[in-house]
């Protein structure tokens, strides 16, 4: 059965705005990086435990479809959800909602390897099984047939 992942809650900050108000699009990559984190942390995957263990996750690709314009002052949700899963690497989903409207505003993707502190890839289904299995605990159910 899939875990279900909570989405991601924030208020936009004015400093991640420009003169319009209107986010600037190089924050997108941060709110979809604080939503990994905490869907990570969800299953019990803190980035500080996996690099205690030797696990590095570098982002590969970023990629965002900007469909409304997000401004200061609003509370956005962001919800993760991990598309694929392969022993060395991952993708992951984000759909952006205005909190309090459920208004659809904005949609990416990221993909990530499992390297090793010397940037080596990683089979983390053969070195960390444990950690394999957590992931494959939310992956989509459509993406496991």
């Amino acid at each position: 059965m899939m875990k279900k992942i909570e989405p991601y809650i924030r208020a936009v900050n004015y400093y991640e705005t420009d003169q319009m108000h209107v986010v600037h699009h190089s924050n997108y990559a941060r709110y979809m990086e604080e939503a990994r984190l905490d869907m990570m942390s969800q299953i019990g995957l803190s980035y500080d435990k996996l690099e205690e263990m030797g696990i590095i996750i570098p982002v590969l690709e970023l990629h965002n479809v900007f469909t409304h314009a997000i401004h200061y002052g609003d509370i956005i949700s962001i919800q993760p959800s991990l598309t694929k899963l392969t022993p060395v690497r991952f993708s992951i989903h984000y759909e952006l909602y205005d909190a309090g409207t459920g208004e659809w505003l904005n949609r990416g993707d990221t993909s990530h390897a499992f390297v090793d502190r010397d940037f080596h890839p990683m089979n983390v289904k053969k070195r960390f099984p444990e950690v394999y299995e957590a992931l494959l605990s939310c992956l989509a159910e459509e993406e496991k047939a």
